[in-house]
């Protein structure tokens, strides 16, 4: 099973959600008696930093804490970029072609996993180019999509129009996750009622505002039994 995981933003919550949507499967296989391989992917990271293994990305560390599959850091993070900005322009800085036929190519050599999570970048309509989005190769692929939601002012039109979008482009969305990105946002409960019932798709769960956030302390609030 594979799913892509994208989000509302660029600040949403990608990677606590898919992390604990990881950790919580493994949690939901032991408690079942089962093994389940679980494997994250992040095909493209910007914002990485220089390390003496080469350049690394917080997110995909995050991924391969999360999952139980041993594989080398390129296999989870391919494309890689220092400058903390927007795929795209850091790819043009430093002379990089970020093309739809290449992120395709990460995608068809993802090692097989029981259960595979597949993290965008940014938003759904990442662009890699001038002509080409993240989420045409998403649409190729014919993948499922989990959309996480940063639960703050203006999610309501943001999730709205990333749930348009993807139904557009005639995916389905397997589920979605609230994830608390501000502890002062007004009438949450009010915002998570309206979402639950415009939403067709399973709801995995609602992460609260967390200080010091962990995939293990997210994955206690989330029900991952309809992925697996």
């Amino acid at each position: 099973m594979k799913f892509f995981v994208t989000g509302t933003d660029t600040d949403s919550g990608k990677t606590l959600a898919a992390s604990a949507i990881l950790v919580a499967v493994n949690n939901y296989a032991r408690k079942q008696n089962k093994a389940i391989s679980t494997l994250g992917i992040k095909p493209i990271a910007s914002g990485c930093e220089q390390t003496e293994k080469g350049l690394r990305n917080s997110d995909a560390l995050s991924l391969i804490s999360a999952m139980n599959s041993e594989v080398e850091y390129q296999t989870v993070n391919p494309i890689r970029f220092e400058p903390a900005i927007a795929p795209h322009i850091a790819a043009k800085q430093v002379g990089f072609d970020l093309t739809a036929d290449k992120v395709e190519a990460v995608f068809r050599q993802i090692p097989q996993a029981d259960f595979t999570l597949i993290e965008g970048a940014g938003g759904w309509r990442l662009p890699l180019n001038d002509n080409e989005y993240l989420s045409q190769v998403v649409a190729k692929q014919k993948l499922p999509v989990i959309l996480v939601i940063g639960m703050k002012l203006g999610c309501l039109n943001h999730a709205m129009l990333t749930h348009e979008s993807i139904l557009a482009y005639g995916l389905e969305i397997v589920g979605w996750v609230a994830n608390h990105v501000d502890p002062d946002m007004l009438q949450k409960q009010e915002n998570l009622a309206f979402l639950k019932q415009t939403i067709k798709a399973p709801f995995l769960g609602e992460i609260p505002f967390l200080e010091d956030a962990t995939a293990d302390v997210a994955a206690k609030s989330l029900d991952v039994s309809v992925l697996v």
